[in-house]
Parts: C-alpha cells; structure tokens; sequence
C-alpha cells in the first residue's frame, strides 16, 4: 500500500500527501501481571513480522473507537482500554510512509485468534517476544515495560 497516494476523505482528490496518517496500536495484556503476556499479530502483508494490533484510524472515528476496532478485528477479543500510553511519530517508523500512532494499554480475557489482516494471534511472555517484529513495535514494548511513559 503506497500511503503517499492516498485519498483525500475531505476533498476527495488523490496525490502527494503532505502530512502523516493516523494510527493506534494497542498493547493488550493478558492475565495479571505476575503471568504478563502481551498480545502480538503476525501481518499478512507487508512489513512482515510480529506487531501489536492495530491499524489505521477511519474517518469520523476516535482513536478510542479505532483501538477498540482494530483489537476485535484481528485478535478476536473485546478489550478493554486502561489508559492512552504513548505517541509515537518517527517519520521512519513505518516503511510505507510516515505515519503517527496514538498507543493504547488494555487488558482482555480470552484467547486471541487471528482475523482481518492478522493471519496468527498469540499471547507472548514480555520476556520472550518473538525475534522477526515489524515497525517500532518491540521499542515501543520495551518502553512500556520499563514504565518510561
């Protein structure tokens, strides 16, 4: 997906995007922090690897809502939201444009499947997260972990 090439939800027209898209992506735990496994994806499409859940914020949806969504979605679990972590805004951190994500904590019950883009769903122990990770998604795991925000 070229994200430079996107359609304008407004105006309607397409071309060179000058500002970057919006995203959540969501660190969801499960069981309690004695037993703390963070929830990962593996993407069906490109950037390969393991990531949060998460994606793109639709038009005329909060990012509360987008979260919420993008969880269900691809994980199969109904989350709930414990409190906004952190933005991330690296022009770099996604290969396929420059992109912003509003990051969430949220805990759920359950077992994660994987749906939408997502073709697994796992729990991980924090301390043993899987090598091949997408994006800035082990940074930004790593600094939740260490309670840097």
């Amino acid at each position: 997906m070229d994200l430079s090439k996107e359609k304008c939800p407004a105006c309607g027209r397409t071309g060179q995007r000058r500002n970057p898209l919006l995203t959540v992506d969501i660190i969801i735990e499960l069981g309690g922090r004695a037993s703390r496994q963070i929830v990962l994806v593996k993407r069906k499409n490109p950037p390969p690897g393991w990531a949060l859940p998460g994606g793109f914020v639709d038009y005329g949806e909060t990012v509360e809502e987008a979260a919420r969504r993008e969880a269900h979605e691809e994980t199969g679990l109904a989350i709930d939201l414990v409190r906004q972590f952190h933005v991330y805004s690296e022009p770099g951190r996604d290969p396929r444009g420059h992109t912003v994500t509003v990051t969430f904590v949220a805990r759920a019950t359950g077992e994660p499947k994987g749906g939408d883009d997502a073709s697994l769903a796992e729990a991980f122990p924090a301390d043993r997260l899987p090598t091949e990770m997408a994006f800035d998604h082990r940074q930004v795991i790593q600094d939740y972990l260490a309670g840097k925000y």
